[in-house]
């Protein structure tokens, strides 16, 4: 069982939202496309099993499913992106990855700095 935290934010509303997730749902085409920027399943589940990380909903590319990004970092403390939507099925809640990659060089050092302001 996996525990997400939702953060929506705008310049007037800061609202979380806690959900439970049982499982994730992965086939070959997920799976190739984060496999394709060198993470594994493996990798990717364990990084939603962490408690620092960040997820936001992705208004901009939620046209057909509603879906979300999560900043957080790997197994060997890499900082990485995670683009998924959460599914229901036969009475679960799913996590399904749509894309992961490891943050480029600027990214990180971004992601480092307002990290570190908000461990102060």
């Amino acid at each position: 069982m996996y525990a997400l935290t939702i953060v929506y934010t705008n310049a007037y509303l800061h609202d979380m939202i806690k959900m439970q997730v049982n499982a994730f749902d992965w086939n070959k085409g997920n799976r190739e496309k984060c496999q394709k920027h060198g993470l594994s399943q493996k990798e990717i589940e364990y990084f939603f099993q962490q408690k620092e990380v960040l997820v936001t909903p992705d208004p901009k590319h939620s046209d057909d499913e509603e879906r979300y990004l999560a900043i957080g970092r790997s197994q060997r403390q890499k900082p990485m992106f995670v683009v998924f939507t959460l599914r229901d099925v036969n009475g679960e809640r799913l996590i399904r990855p749509i894309s992961a990659r490891y943050m480029h060089e600027k990214e990180a050092k971004r992601y480092e700095e307002e990290n570190a302001k908000i461990e102060k």
